[in-house]
């Protein structure tokens, strides 16, 4: 889907949905530094709080942020800059597509960016086609965001990996190395130390585990969602690593099925592990202790939350620089009328890791369902093969970024509030007037 908008400067709505990332804000930038060199585009706003944000015509210029501030979105982490939510456009919700609409042409918008994954470039396809039925000349380019690594096809063929999951990969990769450190010094007393991992039902981010030892050798379990075995069957394997080697460290997936916990789902309809009753890690803590160790001691529980998408520190300089190249990508998209596209980031084949940026359409991608390979788990169940970690290796870097810093805080970009007047009536979003939560 191509636009043929006129020469005259347009301007352009940048939105952010679902959950951020490290590096989200890296393509936010590159976004807003390649508009401002990329003729036909006026002024870049970004959507306060993602759809949402355009829905309620809060929309912040982006184009009058001093450099200085602009330049500080590569380290500054998640989404407090412009914002995101978690609300999803629904096909009944004709008024919420109708204000889209009302909010674009009264702020003279010829490009609308989305940063997000499945879901978000669904909406940026439904967007994109609606401005198309309705006669609006409007270029919609999505732009891939997500540390589950979930967007895309199982082939890697639509893309090869999302911005965020090198982030969140490489704290695992940390996160394990010094949780091994913890399980050796205390496994007197505390000889089984379980850790949960954000992902749902995909594995990449527990699997990024195995990173922190290639060659084996720490007493490490990984459990993803998509290989299931009973409560009995990890207290068996967990007993059998403590006879071996005295200890035992376990990586599993917030989503492993060890049955109810009571869940609360968000505006997209998935699961908020983080927000739910109990946790995946505490079931499995109390079975272990419940039914025994083979170790004198007790297994604990370490349950990391958001600080595996925002722990800028932890942040991959690769998956930086990607983010960054993949927002000025999707503006040149954009600039170029491309319509119904997402920025892809794809892997050069060789030995050698290099990348390419390229484009797929919305709708393949919403239309997708990634899978992480069964090729990639282990015989035993509960680990990954070195195909994977050959795969997500390059993804991490080899070296820590570098933060700014002002009296050894970090110095983060801060937006001053400059909001485009208003020109619609005031609108309150259809779901939450119907009173929905999800």
């Amino acid at each position: 889907m191509s636009s043929t908008h006129s020469r005259q400067p347009r301007n352009m709505i940048v939105a952010q949905s679902g959950g951020p990332s490290a590096v989200i804000n890296n393509t936010l930038r590159g976004i807003v530094e390649a508009a401002r060199e990329l003729s036909g585009i006026g002024t870049v706003y970004g959507a306060r709080h993602g759809i949402e944000g355009v829905l309620k015509e809060e929309l912040l210029d982006l184009s009058a942020q001093p450099a200085e501030e602009i330049s500080l979105l590569r380290c500054s982490p998640a989404a407090g800059s412009i914002g995101t939510c978690r609300y999803k456009l629904r096909e009944k919700q004709q008024e919420d597509f109708t204000r889209v609409l009302d909010v674009l042409r009264a702020h003279d918008i010829g490009y609308f960016l989305y940063i997000g994954g499945n879901d978000s470039m669904d909406t940026a396809d439904k967007i994109a086609r609606l401005a198309q039925k309705s006669g609006l000349d409007l270029v919609a380019v999505g732009v891939p965001k997500t540390i589950d690594n979930d967007v895309g096809d199982s082939e890697f063929k639509l893309i090869d990996h999302t911005p965020g999951y090198g982030s969140t990969a490489k704290y695992w990769m940390h996160m394990v190395q010094n949780a091994n450190e913890e399980n050796a010094g205390s496994s007197p007393a505390d000889p089984v130390l379980v850790l949960q991992a954000m992902g749902r039902k995909i594995g990449f981010i527990p699997a990024a585990a195995r990173l922190a030892d290639p060659s084996r050798e720490m007493p490490l379990q990984i459990y993803l969602a998509e290989r299931h075995c009973t409560l009995d069957e990890v207290a068996d394997n967990v007993n059998d690593q403590l006879k071996r080697d005295g200890r035992c460290v376990v990586v599993i997936s917030e989503g492993f099925n060890v049955g109810a916990l009571g869940e609360r789902k968000d505006g997209f309809g998935h699961v908020e592990f983080g927000a739910s009753e109990t946790t995946v890690a505490q079931v499995v803590v109390n079975h272990l202790n419940r039914v025994g160790l083979a170790a004198k001691g007790s297994a604990r529980g370490n349950v990391p939350g958001t600080d595996q998408r925002h722990a800028i520190a932890m942040a991959s300089t690769v998956d930086l620089e990607e983010a960054y190249q993949v927002g000025r990508h999707a503006a040149s998209l954009a600039a170029a009328g491309k319509s119904g596209q997402m920025a892809t980031i794809l892997r050069r084949e060789g030995t050698a890791y290099s990348v390419y940026y390229d484009s797929v359409s919305l709708t393949d991608v919403a239309n997708s369902e990634r899978h992480f390979p069964a090729g990639w788990i282990a015989a035993s169940g509960y680990d990954v093969t070195d195909d994977f970690v050959r795969y997500c290796r390059p993804l991490v870097g080899d070296d820590m970024v570098s933060l700014s810093l002002i009296d050894g805080r970090q110095r983060m970009a801060q937006l001053e509030p400059i909001f485009a007047e208003q020109k619609l009536p005031t609108y309150i979003p259809q779901a939450e007037r119907e009173g929905r939560k999800d």
